[in-house]
């Protein structure tokens, strides 16, 4: 007999982890939300199998649960589970991208006897909801499980296996403590940073509006992730604070120390900072797996800035059924190669528009090449 699936939270990843299921398992998918509208929105394009509003329908005689809430609600809705006639061998799991205080919530499940396993799909989109939910949402991305450690190795698989099975993700266990620590730095903490600096940024642009008709290439790079949801990050990072504060602490530490560097004039230290700097980038693993940020494939490309130079290279790539996901004519080029900058969604269509743009004599900069060894 197919096991029922509840999906608590029809939004991005919950759709498509509900996409993912009927697509590649026999599971009975049942989606509960607030929203009636997602949900017929979600039975309309085969992501589950039936939808409810009222959550103790959802959940009972459910075999699996999945919170696919924000992290500001997981607490609550494991607070709600709790005092529901939940099916004895229910195992319940969520999608939050932190894991201890979650982890701790989750004792009032094991209490009553049902197993919770954490779990968080490190694979999103700059869209949002079931509209934007696709079932390979998760593929090749990590999917992090924190289990409890009393649950049996035989949950644990359950999970694992049902998951990957849906996902296509490449399951991993870890500490929830840990998890944490690592989501903070590589995730959390550089929110804050992106954020810090659009703040002091808009802060000067009061008294001089050149610091935003200025502000384009790398500082919109680097600030892409201070545009996030206010709410949904404020829940992160209080929901993470014992971690990030560590972190931070350190973040400031090593700020203090470059600052004194310059004061100083220090030119070796300041120089072994960014050469130490560049040497750990280079060693990141391929930067083409996803992970909490989509992979973005980019190029740049020196043309002139005239009229008819967009029309030819789009439809130069077009001719050659290469899809481009936007362009960008650069304003303010300082430390950027090229005028035009192309985005593409799939590295094929990137590494064929390169080659395509070189063979017409086009001088093109892929993100893979160092240009700063080129200007030398």
């Amino acid at each position: 007999m197919p096991e029922k699936i509840a999906i608590l939270g029809i939004g991005l990843i919950g759709g498509s982890l509900a996409l993912g299921l009927k697509e590649r398992t026999d599971a009975v998918v049942v989606g509960y939300d607030r929203s009636e509208k997602d949900l017929r929105y979600a039975m309309a394009i085969g992501a589950v199998d039936d939808w409810t509003t009222s959550l103790p329908r959802a959940v009972s005689d459910a075999d699996m649960i999945v919170i696919a809430l924000p992290v500001g609600q997981i607490k609550q809705m494991i607070e709600t589970l709790a005092k529901l006639p939940l099916k004895p061998s229910c195992i319940v799991t969520d999608v939050g991208s932190t894991k201890s205080e979650i982890m701790e919530a989750s004792r009032k499940l094991k209490e009553k006897g049902i197993v919770f396993i954490g779990g968080h799909p490190m694979a999103g989109s700059h869209q949002s909801g079931i509209q934007a939910a696709r079932s390979l949402l998760f593929e090749n991305a990590y999917y992090v499980l924190t289990p409890d450690p009393e649950a049996s190795l035989w949950e644990v698989q359950k999970v694992s296996q049902l998951l990957y099975k849906a996902t296509r993700a490449e399951l991993v266990i870890m500490d929830a403590a840990h998890h944490d620590r690592i989501v903070g730095a590589i995730s959390h903490l550089p929110h804050i940073i992106a954020a810090g600096l659009v703040n002091v940024v808009g802060n000067y642009n009061e008294e001089n509006e050149w610091f935003h008709r200025l502000a384009a290439g790398g500082f919109r790079d680097l600030t892409r992730i201070g545009a996030s949801h206010p709410v949904m990050w404020r829940d992160i990072l209080l929901s993470n604070r014992k971690a990030l504060l560590k972190l931070m602490d350190d973040w400031i530490a090593k700020m203090v120390e470059v600052r004194s560097a310059i004061s100083d004039g220090e030119q070796e230290q300041i120089e072994a900072f960014f050469s130490r700097s560049r040497r750990l980038r280079q060693q990141l693993p391929d930067k083409k797996r996803r992970g909490i940020l989509e992979p973005r494939y980019e190029c740049h490309v020196d043309v002139p800035d005239q009229p008819g130079v967009i029309g030819k290279i789009a439809t130069l790539l077009g001719n050659e059924n290469i899809n481009i996901s936007n362009l960008e004519v650069m304003e303010n080029r300082e430390e950027i190669p090229g005028v035009l900058k192309i985005a593409f969604k799939k590295e094929k269509d990137y590494l064929a528009a390169i080659s395509v743009l070189r063979r017409e004599g086009l001088e093109v900069f892929s993100e893979d090449e160092s240009w700063e060894e080129s200007k030398v």
